[in-house]
């Protein structure tokens, strides 16, 4: 039995013995399909942003073939972002460039690393931001960061806000992001996926990329948060996950914790 404070949620036996959805001829938004992410695409419709977290292990040749495909569906003025880590980001951001404009890298600090007795901790990913043509879509939205010297003119703060004992400025949003930790188990969304993102990094993506009721895709679905934070942000959401316990978990995510 999990601990009383642990939230993680877990498929049950009953779960398991589930039907999962399998692809049809037309993919349709407000789904999450059992597929191959190629196969996925193929059948998608016109998509305004794609969230990618595809598996860090694959051939460089197949990587090719899926970030192809996410040109074709993806609409001009669209947005793509793809998840990786140090080994083959720049393989990613040479693919990235024969189809779309690489606009910036940015790099996550995960706060979790295996350790390593003759190398440096691994706690960090990449993630690239990718458009189709100059016209996308992008809302600025500042960020509030702690102030760590407070400048004062005439006593007042300079550029910089004291509230309630917390001291900040709101400032532009920058490519190193360092306030976002992995789920963990006393977090409502946390799964046992293993390679599960957080919410709030897929959720400044998609404020960041899109508009209410632009359609965000996800062809590599794992356990439904792209769909959980596209629904909650009035987006339309599409999936792909080739993992049928995947989807089973991601579709008990999108029935039980909105």
């Amino acid at each position: 039995m999990p601990a009383p404070r642990n939230r993680t949620l877990f498929l049950t036996e009953a779960d398991r013995r589930a039907p999962v959805p399998a692809l049809p001829a037309r993919a349709l938004p407000g789904r999450l399909y059992c597929a191959d992410a190629l196969d996925g695409l193929r059948a998608s419709p016109p998509a305004d942003l794609i969230f990618a977290d595809p598996p860090y292990d694959a051939e460089p040749d197949w990587h090719g073939l899926w970030i192809a495909e996410c040109a074709r569906v993806l609409r001009p003025g669209g947005t793509i972002y793809v998840c990786c880590d140090w080994s083959f980001s720049g393989l990613l951001q040479s693919i990235l460039e024969r189809h779309f404009t690489v606009r910036n890298r940015i790099t996550w600090k995960r706060e979790k690393g295996r350790g390593a007795s003759r190398n440096w901790k691994q706690n960090m990913e990449d993630v690239w931001f990718a458009t189709k043509g100059e016209d996308y879509t992008f809302n600025l939205v500042k960020w509030k960061k702690p102030v760590i010297a407070p400048y004062r003119v005439n006593g007042k703060p300079k550029d910089w806000v004291e509230e309630k004992g917390e001291r900040y400025r709101m400032t532009h949003p920058s490519n190193i992001w360092i306030d976002l930790c992995v789920p963990f188990w006393s977090m409502p969304e946390n799964t046992p996926h293993p390679y599960q993102k957080p919410e709030k990094l897929v959720e400044r993506v998609i404020e960041a990329s899109s508009r209410p009721g632009d359609l965000v895709i996800d062809p590599f679905m794992g356990s439904g948060t792209t769909a959980v934070v596209a629904r909650r942000l009035k987006r339309k959401f599409l999936g792909f996950e080739i993992e049928p316990d995947h989807v089973r978990l991601a579709l008990k995510r999108l029935a039980e914790r909105p």
